[in-house]
């Protein structure tokens, strides 16, 4: 028996979607568009997540060294 994750008629798996700024959008259907929406999303809150750390990290620092 195949694995959960491999396709029993040997198919590749599905690769997750992927967004390239700037890439046309006009041949992507309406549930593509939202699915790459929430994709972005989720890569801005990961980046905002980590430049407040950071911030935190360096304001610590910056009163450590003072």
């Amino acid at each position: 028996m195949a694995p959960a994750d491999e396709d029993p008629f040997g198919r590749p798996p599905k690769k997750p979607p992927v967004h390239e700024i700037g890439e046309p959008l006009d041949t992507l259907s309406v549930a593509e568009l939202a699915e790459r929406a929430q994709l972005l999303k989720a890569e801005i809150s990961r980046i905002e997540a980590m430049r407040a750390s950071k911030e935190a990290s360096k304001k610590a620092a910056d009163a450590f060294f003072r």
